[in-house]
């Protein structure tokens, strides 16, 4: 089973820019890092965000979740926000995919 999780949400407009700056962090972690099992993408329009990850090994975010840039992230971002961020989050099995090669090994 792997790991889908989907989150969008509306930035401060005063914030948007500090929050795209504590987003990218977590990728320069990541790369450092290179898991081999996750596919993360960020989307971004205006105040409007959208985070995508997928966990080709396990049903689980913590690969993510549990890094310090991810950490640093997300400790203030209700006060950065609209609105709280909404989550979906599902457990399902990755049947195919295209530009998710990596994701899927």
């Amino acid at each position: 089973m792997q790991r889908v999780t989907l989150v969008r949400y509306t930035a401060k407009p005063e914030h948007a820019e500090d929050n795209e700056r504590l987003a990218r962090a977590v990728f320069a972690e990541l790369r450092a890092r290179a898991p081999k099992h996750l596919m993360y993408a960020l989307f971004r329009n205006g105040a409007d965000f959208v985070h995508l990850l997928v966990n080709s090994e396990a049903e689980d975010s913590t690969a993510l979740t549990e890094l310090p840039s991810f950490k640093a992230y997300v400790k203030e971002i209700e006060g950065r926000c609209v609105a709280p961020p909404e989550a979906t989050r599902l457990g399902v099995h990755l049947l195919e995919s295209y530009g998710l090669e990596s994701a899927a090994r």
